[in-house]
Order: structure tokens, then sequence, then C-alpha cells
């Protein structure tokens, strides 16, 4: 997420609604009932007090839920509706996980080979993580950039369990057969008690925020990463701004990191709150963005400069913990520029006057000579710095099942993207590390997972239809960074030095996010959607100015 690039539509072919309602469901999962009107029940549920089981998908079934109580016993085995067509179990449902499904969906298949296919993610709603931060800006509404999967995979044969994954046990390492007779890749847990045995498995887990970093940032710090993280965020800051209102005071925001994810925060808050707040950026280099191309870097520092977001380059924080004194950043050690502006403030100018409003203070260490430690006060801390992949644990822990994994916790594949020593698992996105033609391992990006997940929708068709395999090749296409509500800055990789930037830059942007949506109805809801609210932006424009030119 901490970049996006271009990327090239892929055509999805119309999908075919499978019917079958409750009857099927009977079929698919021992236990099961469905009363007209209600949602989905189970007769034997999960032993776990509070976990949540949700099926939802090829019959129309609008994310019925089956509450679970305790003492109730789980189902044990998911029953895939065909005994003999190939099992695909996709764990995740991100870009990676999400896209995979759709793919496979697209192909053209054989009848009795044609694979079921079962999505498993934590949250109900696929996640558009690269327009985050338009929630912020007020640009889109929540259900333009999460719908539900229910929405999206109403119309295909995927099926979709809302539910967290326990543990794997695969079956398919080199050098060690399954049991006579079972043709299955494995098994997968379930939190809620299922097990789901599949023939071919797809990591897709995408990466969590890493906040054990630094003492304190997982207690006072934000991330910034998951829909809920962006309207946790959101809320903050419209909590501060009515806590301000009318009082002249500033609220202050600190950013951690200065790459992607860090840069365009910052540009979207300080732009938010203009003349009410302070946005600080902090980043151990002493640049940001430095794997950025130099357009859009230097696209960045001009509507950051413009905007007075004050930039720490140089400084890694060291400590983050709650202020008990609103006066300890005005005599912290440092002469930086930032100190000096609030100590030229003096005490109490510049705070709110609340003595349950809660504060924060960021001890700063340089990180390049010249450099002083200083304490840094703020009324929010955003964390954008590392991220770590949330593969599940294996079962039976013993070495010949594990997973070879990087240091960084990545599941090492080989160049078709199955993990190695695993021909049935495939992996991609976050959870993979796969290197390209320079030996480098491949970000973990948007535009990777995009374009990993049509080879992977791929690579599972022919490794059921026994064809050959094709090694995943990366093409950068470009990269882009929304900076604003009408801003964003563009690099194509196939123009050398040109960046579109301000108000070309940002509706290229969103067209280009816009065709890589998941299916065509979304696409079509949300295109007439922003075409409204345009419409309507434009003639408040035009009014304001035919007021203004009348009035003067």
């Amino acid at each position: 997420m901490a970049h996006a690039a271009l990327a090239s539509s892929v055509a999805l072919l119309p999908f075919h609604r499978v019917s079958g309602g409750g009857s099927k469901w009977a079929k698919l999962i021992p236990g099961f009932s469905r009363k007209p009107g209600t949602g989905l029940s189970f007769s034997r549920s999960s032993q776990r007090k509070g976990c949540r089981f949700v099926a939802s998908g090829a019959m129309g079934i609008d994310g019925g839920v089956a509450e679970v109580s305790e003492g109730e016993k789980a189902p044990t085995t998911y029953s895939w509706p065909d005994k003999k067509r190939p099992r695909v179990c996709i764990l995740g449902g991100g870009f990676g996980g999400l896209y995979t499904a759709l793919r496979l969906e697209s192909l053209v298949w054989p009848d009795s080979k044609k694979p079921q296919v079962l999505l498993v993610d934590q949250s109900e709603r696929f996640v558009f993580k690269p327009m985050l931060y338009e929630l912020l800006s007020g640009e889109v509404e929540e259900w333009e950039i999460a719908p539900r999967f229910a929405d999206l995979l109403g119309s295909t044969g995927v099926q979709f369990f809302q539910d967290r994954v326990k543990l794997l046990h695969p079956l398919d390492h080199l050098g060690i057969n399954a049991p006579p007779g079972s043709g299955s890749g494995g098994t997968v847990q379930l939190e809620s008690g299922l097990f789901v045995e599949y023939d071919w498995l797809v990591l897709a887990l995408g990466a969590e925020s890493k906040l054990d970093v630094v003492p304190g940032a997982a207690e006072y710090a934000l991330p910034f990463s998951t829909l809920e993280d962006a309207l946790k965020v959101d809320n903050k800051l419209k909590a501060l701004e009515r806590r301000n209102f009318g009082k002249g005071s500033e609220i202050r925001v600190a950013v951690v990191g200065c790459g992607y994810s860090g840069v365009e925060l910052a540009a979207t808050i300080s732009e938010r709150l203009q003349e009410r707040g302070i946005v600080t950026a902090i980043n151990v280099e002493t640049t940001i963005c430095p794997t950025a191309p130099p357009g859009n870097r230097e696209a960045a520092m001009k509507v950051l400069s413009s905007r007075k977001v004050q930039l720490l380059l140089g400084y890694f924080v060291r400590n983050i913990r709650q202020s008990s004194d609103a006066e300890d950043s005005f005599y912290s050690g440092g002469n930086s520029e930032v100190s000096e502006m609030q100590k030229e403030r003096g005490p109490g100018k510049g705070f709110a006057a609340e003595d349950d409003v809660e504060k924060f203070i960021l001890e700063l260490q340089p990180a390049q000579r010249g450099l002083q430690s200083q304490n840094l006060e703020a009324d929010l801390v955003l964390w954008t710095v590392g991220s770590k992949p949330s593969l599940p644990d294996l079962e039976p822990r013993d070495k010949r099942h594990e997973l070879p994994l990087t240091a960084r916790g990545q599941a090492e594949t080989d160049e078709t993207l199955r993990v190695k020593g695993h021909p049935r698992i495939f992996s991609l996105g976050d959870s993979s590390a796969l290197r390209d033609s320079d030996g480098k391992i491949l970000p973990a990006t948007a535009q990777v997972a995009f374009q990993q997940a049509d080879f992977t929708g791929w690579n599972l068709w022919a490794a059921i239809n026994d064809r050959p395999l094709l090694p995943f090749r990366f093409q950068n296409l470009g990269e882009m960074m929304t900076l604003g509500r009408n801003d964003a800055a563009i690099s194509p990789s196939f123009i050398d030095g040109l960046t579109l930037e301000g108000p070309v830059g940002h509706a290229a942007r969103k067209f280009a996010y816009l065709i890589r949506f998941p299916t065509d109805e979304h696409r079509i809801k949300v295109g007439i959607s922003w075409l409204a609210k345009s419409a309507i932006d434009s003639v408040a424009s035009l009014q304001s100015t035919l007021t203004r030119v009348l009035s003067g």
C-alpha cells in the first residue's frame, strides 16, 4: 500500500449466477438450516464464545451471520458441493486473493475441471487500500472503496466465509505423500472450528502494521493500513476538530515515516486541517519517498512545503509516551525549528485547555550527524513504518512441514508463484517473497499484487489442466500518489521523465483506479457516483465564482 502504480485492466468475462438456496447449503455444511426471512444457522457451532461464521456468495446470501453460543460443538469439516471437481481455497480477500478468485471465474474450463472456489477473509468487505486517504479528505464514501464481498461475489460461483485462519496442515511437501486414497493438498483450520480440505491453496493474507519496534507505539500510535484504521483516524480527527472549534488552538499531528504512505497522509491531513493544525512528518532518511521517481518526490515536496508541513528528516522515534504535562515539549532537548516555534508560543498557547485530552510525547533521536535529540508533542500519532506478513501457524510443527520463510516472514516462492517445496500452495502479495531479474525482492505494492493475481489464476488453471505454468514477470507500469482533494502525482514508466501532477494527475489517478475495481458492476456504480459528485462540485464552484464577481 505504500505506493500504488498504474495498472492495465484485465477484462473479466461475464459471471454466471449459481442458484440453489438453502437446500444447497444443507449439503455444504452438516447441521445447516435456514428459515425464510432469516440468516444462516448451524445446529453444530463453535465452542469458542463470541465467534461468528458468515457464508455468502453464489446463492446471493447477503452476509448471513450465525452467532455462536458457548457450549455448542463446531462443525468438523466443510463439505464441498462436488466430490470430483478440484477444490481451491483462497486465504485472504485483498488484491491478491479476491482478484485471483475473479480470474479463476473468468477463465474457460472443461466442465469436469472447473474448480470450486472458497474465499476466506476476516472482514466482510474488500478494501481498495490505495484510496483509504480519500476517506479522510471526504472524496469517497465507504461503500465505493470497501464493497462487501457478498455484493462482489453474488453473481459468481465463489463461496465466501468471514472467518480467521488458525492453522495450516499441508500434505503436499515434497517427499511426503498424502494418506492413501486422498487427493487432498492439505487442510485449513479456521478459528470458528471449521476444517477445510483443499486440493490447491492460495496464500494472500496480506500484512499488518508492525508497531512493536518502538516502546509506546502499540499503545499510543495509530496505524493506517486497514478500513478500520482509516475510520479510527477519521473519528479521532473529527473529535479534535470539535474540541478545538472556535478556540484558536492548533491540532498537532505527527506522522512517523515519509515513504509513500506517510507523505500521502501528511498531505491529506494538512489540507484538511489547513490553518487549524500543524502536521509534522518524521523520517530516518534525509529525504522523503527515497525510492520514488524524482518527479513524484519533487511534486510531493512542493505540496508539503505549500501546506507548511514540518519535516524532521534524519530522525528516528526512540519512544512514545503519554504526556503528563502540556509544557513538556517546550523544554525538550535540541534546538530544531520545531522546538523554537513551540517555545515562542509559550506554555499553554496552541493547546486545548481540557485536562482530560490525551497528548503524546515522541522522543526523537538523530540518525545523522549534526542533529540533536528533541521531544515532539502531538495530539495524534500516525504510524506508517514497517509491516509483517499475516501467515498462520502450521501443524504439526515439524520441520518437514514448514513453509520456507524469509527473515521478514514471507513465504519464498519459485517463479511460478508456488511456495518452494509445496507444489499445491501458491503465495502472492505481502505473503510472498519473489525476486526480480536483479535478485531484489519485489515490493509489497498493489501493482505487484494485481499482476500476481492474474498469473496465479492462470497457473492454477494450467496446473489443474496439466499444462505448463508461466513464470511471473513483473512489469513496472509507473507509480502514483495522492496529494489532496485535487492533487496527485503520476510518473508512468513508459515515458521517461514525465510526471502528471495537480488536477490532471488527480483525474488520471482516479481513472486508473476506477478501471481496476473488482467487477464491472461496481465500476459502473462508482463511476456514476464520482461523475455526480464532480458535477455538483463544478456547479458549487461556479456559483461561488459568480457570487464573488457580483459582490465585487
